[in-house]
Order: structure tokens, then C-alpha cells, then sequence
């Protein structure tokens, strides 16, 4: 039998619990391997929020994801567009920039390993994003200037 001590975090998750195994386990018993815990943070609601505030939001969100390939493709994008959307086109790409660095990543390379949601396929905001990052080809990127 294996004892496991649980710490739960709570904090800005919703219905998720982390748990750890204590260092004094019994390690003759090895945990499922079937078990797979996914954590999603629901946006913030933002009541109110200015078009202008929300450009702003929305550029430093694309430039500080935390995975460089990215930030490098979302940043140039947001640079490029972000001035030139309305209201409801900053909103798709709100919702758009809630997904995972790396499903983002392989959406808009082309990687098998990540197949494009159907809420994303028809999407102007993925459809942009798609075809910039096409167009790049082999160019050497850089984050833009601020």
C-alpha cells in the first residue's frame, strides 16, 4: 500500500487539486500511470475594459507567453494587427491567446502532434496568424521594438 500525503492548491483553479507523494512513500508500489491531471485558469472577467487598454493587454500578452517560439510569433502578429482590430476581432483574439503556448505553437506551424480545435479552424483571428507565420519562411525572427 502506498501512502501519499496531499497538499492541495486551490488558488485560481478551478476543480483541480494537485497531490504529491511524500518522500516517505512506500516505493515497492508504483502510482497508475493513467492518471493525467490538466489545469485550465478561467480568464478574468474584465467589465469595462477600454479598447485602448485592452490593445495594450492584449500586446504585452502576446510578448510574455514564456516560451520563446511563441512569443516571437504572437508578438509580431500582435504588432502587425492588434492596432487594426475591432472590438469583436480583440475579443476572438483574447480568447484565442487563453489557449496553451505550445498548441499554439503547433497550430500555426503545422505540427502533427497537435490537431486545430473547430472553433479555431474557421477562425480570421487563427487564419491571419496562420498565414503570417507561412510567410516568414526562413526569415530570421526578432522581437519587435516596443
Amino acid at each position: 500500500m502506498t501512502i501519499f500525503r496531499v497538499s492541495s492548491l486551490r488558488a485560481f483553479v478551478t476543480g483541480a487539486t494537485v497531490t504529491r507523494a511524500a518522500p516517505w512513500s512506500v516505493p515497492s508500489v508504483a502510482p497508475p500511470s493513467d492518471i493525467q491531471i490538466e489545469f485550465k485558469i478561467e480568464p478574468l472577467p474584465r467589465p469595462g475594459e477600454s479598447i485602448e487598454h485592452k490593445r495594450a493587454r492584449l500586446l504585452y500578452q502576446s510578448r510574455k507567453r514564456g516560451i520563446l517560439e511563441t512569443d516571437l510569433l504572437l508578438s509580431r502578429f500582435a504588432k502587425t494587427y492588434l492596432d487594426s482590430f475591432n472590438a469583436e476581432q480583440l475579443e476572438e483574439y483574447d480568447r484565442f491567446l487563453d489557449e496553451y503556448d505550445w498548441d499554439i505553437y503547433y497550430w500555426v506551424t503545422d505540427n502533427p502532434q497537435r490537431t486545430v480545435p473547430e472553433k479555431w479552424q474557421a477562425s480570421e483571428i487563427f487564419k491571419l496568424l496562420k498565414a503570417q507565420v507561412q510567410f516568414q519562411g526562413k526569415e530570421i525572427l526578432r522581437m519587435p521594438d516596443l
